[in-house]
This record gives C-alpha cells, structure tokens and sequence, in this order.
C-alpha cells in the first residue's frame, strides 16, 4: 500500500513538473518572438519562422542521430514526398501565420483566437469531408465562437492583418491536425520525429520567400542595429526554445491524462496572457478579458466533452434514425501536437 502511494504521489509530482516546464517554454517563446518584433525592431516573420525551423531541424537531429535518446521511425523517400512534404508546407504556413499575427497584435489577442482552432477544426470535416458530430460538440462550440467575437469587438490594440493572420492560423493548424489524419496514417509519430522530417522540408520552402522578401531589410537592420550580438542571442535563442518547446510536449503527453492536458493547456493560454501583460502592457478592456475568459472555458468544456464521447463503447446505443456510418461521436484530430513550433 505504501509503494503504490509513492507511485501515485511520484506520477502527480511528474505531472505538474511536465505542465510547468512545457507552460515555461511555450510562454517564452510567445514572449520572444513578440520582444523580437516589439522591442528589437526586428520585424521579418519569415525570417523568424526560418530561424526557428533551422534550429529545430538541428535540435531533431541531435536528439535522435546523437544522443540517441529518441529511436528513429524510418520513412521511404517517396512517402516522405508523398506524405511529409504536404504536412510540412501546411506546418510552414501555420507557424508563418503565428509570427506574423504576433508583429500587428498583442499576445492576449492572438492567444484568443488562436483558441478558435476547434471550431474550424470541426467546421472544415464537417464541410469537406462530410463527417458528422455529436450535437454535445457543437454545442462546445457556442461560447468558443462568442467568446471570440466579444474579444475583437472590445480589442484596443485591433489590427486587420494580425487578426486576418490569426485567424488563418487557425485553418491552417485545422488543415494541417486533419491532414495528419489521412497522410501520416500508419506512421506512429512523436513530436521529436515529427520535427526531424517536417522542418527541413519547412525550411526548404520558406528560405527562398524569406531571402527574396526579407533579405534586404534583414541586411539593413543588421547594419544599424545598436546591439547586434545581444539581440542575435535572443532571436537565436527562441529558435533554440522553439525545439525544447517540442521536446516538452513530447515529456507532457507522456505524463498526463487527456483531460489533464486539456485543462492545463487552456489555463496555458491563460497564464500566456498574463505574462505578457505584465512585461507589454498592451492595454485590455474588463469585456476583452471577458471574451477571452468565455473562449477559454468553452475550450475546455468541447475538450471534455471529447473526452466523454471518446471513452463511450462501440456499442452505445443510437438514436433509429441516426445511421452508424453517417455519425462522427469526436473530431478525428490529436490536439496534444498541436502545440509544435
């Protein structure tokens, strides 16, 4: 009795030193790349993007080729065209995407709508794919939508593009969470061999655009830059947290329940938030803060609710006149990854 104590008090203490360190390194990078914009004046999201999928291009092949501490899941050449390419251009859109909502808004704001990614997640199956749900899912639905609608409409700091960016965004990662369903299927991937094949990929299709577009400014900004060593660590230092930000949701899957990592990444958001608030000082209203409130609880009301219709049987009862083959009971998507730089 007393060892299985141990254990149960050994998993608790594992998990919440998981959560903290994954809500350590996603918060810094968050707050990174928006100094990067912000305060050091570097305001090339291409380039960003680049850095960071170089750095964790490195970081994969460190960890799996020598440290060995993830074994290498093997992937013929063509399916690695066929299959990881499509993933990755996806991949590259979505960070891009991030990093430029980040230059025009404030974090609470793009943190905000980032939350909007169940709903479109949902929306873009049911439209394409013609999937059905559970009426408890779109239910869930609700306040994620209102929520999001209250915050834009009483954002102080609102800027079309990084709102147009941010909500992009969230199709994006939908595209690229639905994507994965169908062309990684088979494919056991973690986030480490995620990140090993999809970032070069994502490097190789963003360094021409970020040279062409970005070149000359970056050039110029290095020439004129009052501290240019300091401000190369900080922007190759989140490039470098942007990897440990992959390697920490691989240690906090591990280490949670679903419905643990629902709720500690929504209270994530939350935390986000806060911090660059105190550091940017980017004014909120009390109904922005609202807004921001009602989404964050209507996220984790859809994740439990996934929770529940995951964990019922094969043989739950349904409704004559709902068909087995025309009900989807959850979202085809694992949005334990979707965290990924």
């Amino acid at each position: 009795m007393m060892e299985e104590g141990r254990l149960c008090q050994w998993s608790v203490f594992r998990s919440i030193v998981a959560i903290l360190q994954w809500w350590g390194f996603n918060v810094t990078v968050i707050i990174m790349n928006k100094w990067i914009f912000q305060k050091l004046e570097f305001q090339f999201p291409l380039s960003v993007s680049c850095i960071h999928f170089i750095c964790s291009a490195i970081g994969a092949f460190v960890v799996i080729k020598v440290l060995k501490l993830k074994p290498l899941i093997t992937v013929e050449s063509e399916d690695r065209w066929r299959r990881i390419f499509p993933m990755s251009f996806v991949f590259c859109i979505n960070i891009v995407l991030g990093n430029v909502s980040l230059r025009y808004i404030p974090v609470s704001f793009m943190q905000t709508i980032k939350s909007f990614t169940p709903a479109t997640t949902v929306f873009l199956q049911w439209l394409v794919w013609r999937k059905y749900f559970d009426w408890r899912i779109w239910a869930s639905l609700v306040p994620i939508v209102g929520g999001i609608l209250l915050t834009s409409m009483t954002e102080l700091s609102f800027n079309t593009l990084g709102f147009c960016a941010a909500l992009f965004g969230c199709l994006a990662t939908s595209t690229k969470t639905i994507l994965a369903e169908s062309l990684l299927h088979g494919f056991k991937f973690d986030s480490i061999n995620t990140v090993y094949y999809m970032a070069p990929f994502a490097t190789m299709i963003l360094a021409v655009p970020a040279l062409l577009l970005e070149g000359a400014g970056v050039l110029h900004w290095v020439q004129t830059c009052p501290s240019l060593l300091s401000s190369l660590v900080i922007i190759f230092g989140s490039g470098v947290m942007a990897f440990c930000l992959n390697f920490s949701i691989f240690y906090v899957i591990h280490s949670t329940t679903a419905v643990t990592f629902n709720v500690a990444g929504n209270m994530k958001v939350a935390v986000a938030v806060t911090c660059s608030w105190l550091i940017f000082r980017n004014p909120i209203s009390l109904m922005n803060a609202v807004g921001c409130t009602v989404t964050l609880v209507g996220c984790t009301f859809y994740g439990y609710i996934r929770h529940l219709l995951s964990q019922q049987l094969p043989g739950t009862p349904r409704t004559p006149r709902t068909p087995r083959n025309r009900i989807e009971m959850a979202p085809l998507i694992n949005d334990k990854l979707d965290d990924k730089v």
